[in-house]
């Protein structure tokens, strides 16, 4: 069955069309999902809003560009929900962010080891860092969708990559000692 066939049969609410989108993307959104999660067992929940979500509103999908880019910002949303609600955002004036540069050109780090730090940032900083650097949304975007001020973005962004950087400055350091 082609996607569109299968898009269609969930319209009209077929489960098994349903299952079978379930089993078609939940892998890739499960890794968005991780993204923008504390923990694995949230991001499960977070999975499954966003189905219940895709679901209930796949009748406004109109064939109008990427299907899996309509199901990963469905996803997005859904894990930033969360967020929104709890308040995790401090407001910070634009004149105060510093302006923090982050390079990765370190053969020694690994892909795990990166994504572990990530995962490990404050809420507030890794939905910002997550959103602008591996989904490239813009500040104006992230402000949006996060419902906080442009500056209060960047400035999460720049506290983001300064922790990001420290963590790595250490790592390197451990490495080097242990290679002595």
């Amino acid at each position: 069955m082609s996607l569109e066939q299968l898009i269609q049969k969930c319209k009209k609410n077929d489960a098994k069309a349903q299952s079978e989108l379930y089993q078609l993307f939940s892998s890739k959104l499960f890794a968005v999902c991780l993204k923008y999660s504390n923990n694995y067992a949230e991001a499960e929940d977070n999975l499954q809003d966003a189905f219940v979500t895709i679901f209930n509103k796949i009748s406004q999908y109109q064939n109008k560009g990427s299907f899996e880019g309509w199901l990963k910002r469905i996803t997005v949303n859904t894990a930033l929900q969360r967020y929104r609600d709890k308040s995790v955002f401090s407001i910070i004036h634009e004149d105060m962010v510093e302006n923090v540069e982050l390079e990765i050109d370190d053969d020694n780090l690994s892909m795990d080891y990166l994504l572990k730090i990530i995962q490990e940032l404050p809420n507030r900083y890794r939905m910002v860092f997550n959103l602008y650097v591996l989904d490239d949304y813009s500040h104006k975007d992230i402000a949006k969708m996060l419902e906080i001020t442009e500056g209060t973005s960047k400035s999460n962004l720049a506290r983001a990559r300064e922790i990001l950087k420290k963590k790595i400055e250490n790592y390197k350091e451990v490495q080097q000692r242990q290679s002595l």
